[in-house]
């Protein structure tokens, strides 16, 4: 099925939650919805359950208006982030919910149902636990059990809530390949919610990230990571240190900052911003440089640096312990920065693009080599 958003806003009293949302979802798309807390990632995927109404804007479902349907018309497969499982019913019970509660002239026979529930115990790898409580079962064995529960009704659309936000990372990554898969045996269309940025690049074929209510960015995870739409999506991607600039003749230039790497761009001469990632920084060490190497701490493959500028403040930077004069990089050693990587944005965007402004337009800067 696939789904069209429009101009689609909420507010919970003087709180907007979403700002004018536009989103396509194709048919038999996985889509994630990622950004932090309050971003109304969870709320739009509420509307489109219909377990929350939008103040304005257009949800389509194969052409069909689903504002006019309520949640039980819609064939909705909701799987929350605690499973929301019946604690009272077995495995197959729950997993059968969504067939037996249906009205009496849609309501599959008993054999149809329990052929049904076999066939998705299987499928999931769970027919072991056919028999067992909720209470008697692992957190990732439970997932399997809500998963089940809404793939039964064969949903038009499958929506996923925080799905392993409750699981630990080993179990995370183990169960994100296993819905990978399972999507794909299904062919279903699938929106999931998530905060966890690998989560979300690794299952997705495309990345919704949110943000203050608005889409900030679409795209897969090369595109997003390299090249953010916004200052936002590049703080969210990581890029914490940022550095004045100026701009002429396409070059940039900055006080201590090595940026030859960095290639040329087709951009208005004068002052601007540069948002950098940790790991994209390489201290140089180097006399009567203005940085100078405040903190070091190591976890053991790598060294993070505190860095202080005179006038610019604090930096930090990400090196492997192993790299070439990283003995150097010790207190009180100067250094200058070289930059491998960054995004450009104009000076004055930043702090707009924070309140909630719409997109600016940057410049990714690569090395050249």
């Amino acid at each position: 099925m696939s789904i069209q958003i429009s101009a689609m806003t909420k507010s919970f009293g003087q709180t907007d939650v979403l700002r004018g949302i536009d989103l396509s979802v194709q048919k038999g798309e996985l889509v994630a919805l990622l950004g932090p807390s309050g971003s109304g990632k969870t709320t739009l995927l509420k509307i489109i359950a219909g377990l929350e109404w939008p103040d304005a804007g257009r949800l389509a479902v194969d052409d069909q208006d689903w504002l006019q349907l309520a949640a039980q018309d819609r064939r909705i497969g909701f799987v929350f982030q605690h499973y929301a499982l019946f604690p009272h019913m077995t495995v197959r019970d729950n997993v059968a919910f969504g067939l037996t509660v249906r009205p009496r002239a849609d309501r599959p026979g008993k054999s149809v149902i329990a052929a049904k529930v076999d066939e998705l115990l299987h499928f999931l790898q769970i027919t072991h636990l056919a028999d067992r409580y909720p209470g008697q079962l692992s957190g990732g064995q439970r997932q399997r059990v809500a998963l089940g529960r809404a793939l039964a009704i064969e949903p038009k659309v499958l929506l996923l809530d925080e799905p392993f936000g409750a699981l630990d990372a080993a179990i995370r990554r183990d169960l994100r390949r296993w819905l990978r898969g399972v999507h794909d045996a299904t062919g279903s269309t699938t929106i999931f919610v998530t905060h966890d940025q690998e989560e979300a690049f690794e299952l997705a074929d495309r990345v919704v990230v949110m943000g203050a209510g608005r889409v900030e960015q679409i795209g897969h995870a090369d595109a997003i990571h390299d090249h953010p739409a916004t200052p936002f999506v590049a703080r969210f991607m990581g890029a914490t240190v940022e550095l004045p600039v100026t701009l002429q003749a396409g070059r940039a230039d900055g006080a201590g900052l090595d940026l030859t790497a960095l290639s040329r761009r087709a951009l208005p001469d004068g002052p601007a911003q540069l948002l950098v990632r940790p790991q994209d920084i390489t201290p140089v060490p180097e006399t009567d440089a203005p940085w100078r190497i405040v903190t070091r701490m190591s976890n053991g493959a790598h060294l993070r640096l505190v860095l202080r500028h005179p006038d610019l403040g604090e930096a930090e930077a990400d090196v492997p312990r192993r790299a070439v004069k990283a003995d150097a990089l010790v207190p009180d050693a100067t250094v200058r920065l070289k930059i491998e990587a960054g995004t450009i944005f104009p000076q004055d965007r930043p702090q707009q693009a924070a309140a909630g402004t719409p997109k600016t337009t940057p410049t990714r800067l690569e090395s050249s080599r």
